[in-house]
């Protein structure tokens, strides 16, 4: 089953979903709608390797708890996550056994690609 777990609220998000080829087969997920679960996060820790690469430090609450001057761990990152939607980068796509985090361009092409394959 391929996902798409993201904020509906946030701009991004929405512009990717908005850019999204129509009948791409997947499951939205709003995680601050409907949370994360444990399984769902060794999910793509498995597939991506680090909860870091799906921990997101742009997050206002990053910068307001001072994490940036913490030497965080593994299992920091993984508490964090589970503990706050804002901590896991957005948007996280999950497809073919395959993870894409975030919106960048150039993580984007390959989202697209990995949708035509699909």
């Amino acid at each position: 089953m391929n996902k798409i777990y993201y904020i509906a609220s946030c701009d991004t998000c929405r512009k990717i979903i908005k850019s999204l080829p129509k009948g791409n087969d997947l499951v939205f997920r709003d995680i601050k709608q409907d949370p994360l679960t444990t399984a769902e996060l060794e999910e793509m820790y498995q597939l991506s390797g680090s909860y870091e690469a799906l921990f997101s430090k742009k997050a206002q609450l990053y910068k307001s708890m001072n994490l940036k001057d913490k030497s965080l761990t593994e299992e920091d990152y993984k508490k964090y996550i589970l503990e706050h939607y804002t901590f896991l980068s957005r948007p996280v796509f999950v497809i073919n056994n395959a993870v894409y985090v975030g919106g960048t361009q150039q993580n984007m092409l390959q989202v697209m690609k990995a949708l035509a394959n699909v």
